[in-house]
C-alpha cells in the first residue's frame, strides 16, 4: 500500500488543536529532572542513583523505538499516541498513590517512584514516535518542520512549569509535609503529578474525540529487521538519524557541562549563577521554537540547517576561546555561546525528522521509529563529553560537543547528500 489516499493540504490550527494539546502531555516526561530533586532530598540519594532516573527516559528509546513504529503501522498514529497517553497517565498516578497510601521515605514509596519514572520513559518513547508523523495527515513539505517545532514549542511550555508548580506545592501546602534527609521540611511538591494527571486526561479526551482520516499503513511487512535494514542501506535516512543523534547528544551534554564550564573557570561557588546556565539554554530554546514556527513556513529546509549549523558553529567557537582564556575569561562570551547554541540547536530536530518523513512517505511509520531511536544521543554524548573533560579541561568537553554542531553544519552545506535518490514529497 501506499500514502497516496493522504491529501497533500494543510489544514488550519483549530483541526490540529487536539494534536497540539498532546505535545504539551509529551512534555510531562521533563518533570524527571524537578522530581528527581525532590526524591533525592527526601531519600539521601547519591548523585549516580539519582542520576539513573533521567538516564532511564533515554534507555526505552533505544528498547521500544523501532517497535513503536512497528506498532503504529498495525493500530494506527492516532491509537498509538491515545496508548501513550494512558501509559503517561499511569506514570502521574504511581507517585500520587506513593505519597497519599504508603508510608514516608519507605521502600514501597520509592520503588512505585521509580516505576513511574519508567513508565513516564516508555510513554514518551510511544508518544515521541507515534505524535510526530501524526502531523503529517495535517502538515505538508517544508511546512511540516514549522509545525513539528512548533510542537516542539508547546511541550516546553510543560517543561517550563514543572519546577515551578513544584516549587509551589512543596512551600505552599503544608497537607503532607515530610522532612527531608537533610532535615528540611518540604510541603506537597508532587502536587505536580495531580495536576499533570488532569491534563493529561483532558489531552486523552480531546484527542479521542478528533476525527482523523489517517494514511494507509506503510507498504510491506514491517519488522525490526526491515527498520534496521532501511537504517543502514539508505544514505539518507542514516545521515538524519544521525543528525538527531547529534541535535539530542549536544542538548543534554550542555544542560549537563554548561554550569561546570561557567564554574571551572570563573570559580564561581554559586550554584544559583552557575545553573542559570542551564535556564538560559532552555529561555534560547522557547525563543528558537517560537522563531523557527514561524520563518520554516517562508525557508526551504535546506536553509534553515544551514542557519542552524552556523549558529550552532559560531556557539562552539565561542565555547572553545573562553575555555582557552587562562585568567579572567570574559564572562559575556559564554552566555553568548550558550545563548547561541539553544536558539541554533531548537529546529535541528525537526529539520531531519520532516526530512526523513517526507523522503520516504510509504515507510513514514518505520522511519518515525528510526530517527527517534536518534534520541538515545542523549545518553552518548553527555559520559564522552566528561570523560574528555576530565583528560584535557573543558575544553576537551567543547571538543565533543562541537562534532554535533559541525556535523549539522557539514549537512547544511553539502545538502545534496539528502536530495539525491528518491526525492522528498513537497506539498
Amino acid at each position: 500500500m501506499s500514502n497516496e489516499t493522504t491529501k497533500p493540504v494543510n489544514a488550519g490550527f483549530a483541526k490540529i488543536l487536539p494534536v497540539m494539546f498532546a505535545f504539551f502531555v509529551m512534555g510531562f516526561v521533563d518533570l524527571v529532572g524537578t522530581a528527581t530533586n525532590y526524591v533525592k532530598a527526601e531519600f539521601g540519594l547519591a548523585d549516580g542513583t539519582a542520576n539513573l532516573f533521567t538516564t532511564m527516559v533515554f534507555f526505552w528509546f533505544l528498547i521500544f523505538s523501532v517497535p513503536t513504529g512497528i506498532l503504529m503501522n498495525k493500530i494506527g498514529r492516532r491509537k498509538t499516541v491515545l496508548w501513550s497517553i494512558l501509559v503517561t497517565l499511569v506514570a502521574m498516578a504511581l507517585p500520587i498513590i506513593a505519597y497519599l497510601l504508603c508510608p514516608m521515605k519507605s521502600t514501597v514509596q520509592l520503588v512505585l517512584i521509580v516505576i513511574s519514572f519508567a513508565f513516564l520513559g516508555i510513554g514518551n518513547t510511544l508518544m515521541q514516535v507515534s505524535l510526530n508523523p501524526l502531523l503529517t495527515v495535517f502538515v505538508k513539505g517544508d511546512k511540516l518542520a514549522s509545525t513539528l517545532t512548533l510542537g516542539q514549542f508547546v511541550k516546553a511550555f510543560a517543561s517550563l512549569f514543572a519546577p515551578w508548580i513544584a516549587m509551589w506545592g512543596a512551600n505552599s501546602i503544608s497537607a503532607f509535609t515530610y522532612t527531608n534527609a537533610d532535615g528540611k521540611q518540604v510541603g506537597m511538591w508532587w502536587i505536580l503529578f495531580v495536576i499533570y494527571f488532569i491534563v493529561g486526561i483532558l489531552g486523552y479526551v480531546l484527542l479521542a474525540f478528533d476525527k482523523i482520516e489517517e494514511p494507509a499503513p506503510d507498504a510491506g511487512t514491517t519488522t525490526i529487521g526491515r527498520c534496521f535494514k532501511l537504517l543502514f542501506s539508505d544514505r539518507i535516512v542514516l545521515l538524519c538519524f544521525l543528525g538527531i543523534v547529534a541535535h539530542v547528544g549536544v542538548d543534554v551534554a550542555i544542560n549537563a557541562q554548561a554550569p561546570r564550564i561557567l564554574t571551572e573557570h570563573t570559580g564561581d561557588t554559586f550554584t544559583a549563577i552557575a545553573s542559570s546556565a542551564t535556564m538560559v539554554y532552555f529561555v534560547a530554546r522557547m525563543i528558537g521554537c517560537f522563531t523557527g514556527g514561524i520563518v520554516l513556513q517562508k525557508i526551504s529546509n535546506k536553509l534553515g540547517v544551514r542557519i542552524c549549523g552556523v549558529i550552532m558553529t559560531l556557539s562552539a567557537i565561542c565555547f572553545a576561546i573562553f575555555t582557552l582564556v587562562p585568567t579572567n575569561p570574559p564572562v559575556w562570551l559564554f552566555w553568548v555561546a550558550v545563548a547561541l547554541v539553544g536558539f541554533g540547536n531548537s529546529n535541528v530536530f525537526s529539520l531531519f525528522l520532516s526530512h526523513a518523513l517526507m523522503y520516504r512517505p510509504d515507510r513514514q511509520n518505520e522511519i518515525s521509529g528510526l530517527m527517534l531511536m536518534g534520541l538515545i544521543g542523549g545518553a552518548i554524548f553527555p559520559p564522552i563529553m566528561g570523560a574528555a573533560a576530565d583528560v584535557a579541561g573543558q575544553f576537551g568537553g567543547i571538543l565533543v560537543m562541537a562534532i554535533g554542531c559541525l556535523y549539522v553544519l557539514a549537512v547544511g552545506f553539502a545538502y545534496k547528500v539528502l536530495e539525491s535518490g528518491k526525492k522528498p514529497v513537497e506539498a
